[in-house]
């Protein structure tokens, strides 16, 4: 039975094979809507502010 996912972008359902030539998209629309958000910084990883960042909190600085 073949895998099934949702294209991140819109949801369509795709079979992941090598059929599915975007996978995990379901096409070259979504897959560069997706790279333009990447490219706008749209997407974020959270974490702790740099330790030679003057403007961070002292609070949220990990100790070291």
């Amino acid at each position: 039975m073949a895998t099934v996912v949702d294209c991140p972008t819109c949801g369509t359902k795709v079979t992941w094979s090598e059929a599915s030539k975007y996978r995990p998209f379901c096409s070259e629309r979504c897959k560069q809507i997706d790279l333009g958000a990447w490219a706008e910084e749209k997407y974020t990883i959270p974490g702790s502010p740099p330790l030679d960042d003057p403007d961070a909190d002292p609070d949220e600085t990990p100790q070291r």
